[in-house]
């Protein structure tokens, strides 16, 4: 049932989130949320992050996230790293 979604340019609720929980997940979780990062942060949070394709893959993490039991603190759509631009040697 689990479907790997690949983000689209074309449409503007793709790109990388970051998603912040009360508790602690370990790593392993990351094949259930997609492959999304898993990291444990000092502060008692675990913090989701990576690609998401679109607003139902969005919603099936977030499921994800109710179906745990951990309290949701906040989604954030972030900006991905520019793109490596080509480089030339012009001399």
């Amino acid at each position: 049932m689990s479907e790997r979604h690949t983000p689209r340019p074309d449409r503007p609720e793709a790109g990388r989130y970051e998603i912040r929980l009360t508790g602690h997940l370990d790593a392993r979780w990351a094949a259930w949320f997609d492959g999304l990062t898993v990291s444990r942060e000092s502060e008692g949070t675990t913090v989701l992050s990576g690609p998401i394709a679109d607003q139902a893959a969005l919603h099936g993490v977030i499921q994800r996230v109710r179906d745990l039991g951990l309290p949701l603190v906040s989604v954030t759509q972030v900006e991905g790293d520019p793109p490596d631009l080509p480089t030339s040697d012009l001399r």
